[in-house]
């Protein structure tokens, strides 16, 4: 098994398209409940829950395509952090977000759950203040 994620076929299958709104920031929230790879020393399954929040730019993930590339790590060994870690990095280079933030929850093994937490701020962007509004009167 090795240490690292492998890289066949995984980035190839990325797909994006135009972003519907570049003018304006927004977020795009998305979850993977069933990922999958293998433990690289045992062979064992890892499964986790993602957690993908990103700001586009001028391109968007496709749902479908990043589907088929989070089913591509089914038989790949792979530590939490590094294959946290390179989805990320494949995520960012083939759709140049504003920011990405991927959390990686994954489930115990041996007793201990590991969450995995990897960010992307491209250097020229900076967030929009957050802006609180009042409750709504009783």
């Amino acid at each position: 098994m090795s240490n690292e994620a492998s890289s066949t076929p995984r980035a190839e299958t990325l797909e994006t398209f135009p972003n519907p709104h570049p003018e304006r920031d927004y977020t795009i929230r998305i979850e993977v409940p069933e990922f999958t790879c293998l433990c690289p020393k045992t062979g064992q399954p890892d499964f986790a829950v993602l957690h993908l929040e990103y700001v586009p730019d001028a391109l968007c993930i496709e749902l479908k395509s990043l589907k088929l590339y989070i089913w591509s790590f089914r038989n790949t060994g792979a530590f939490h952090e590094a294959v946290t870690n390179q989805i990320l990095d494949d995520l960012v280079a083939c759709s140049g977000p504003r920011f990405m933030r991927l959390t990686a929850r994954f489930n115990v093994r041996g007793g201990i759950y590991t969450t995995v937490t990897a960010e992307h701020k491209r250097a020229d962007w900076a967030p929009q203040p957050v802006i609180s509004l009042p409750a709504d009167p009783p």
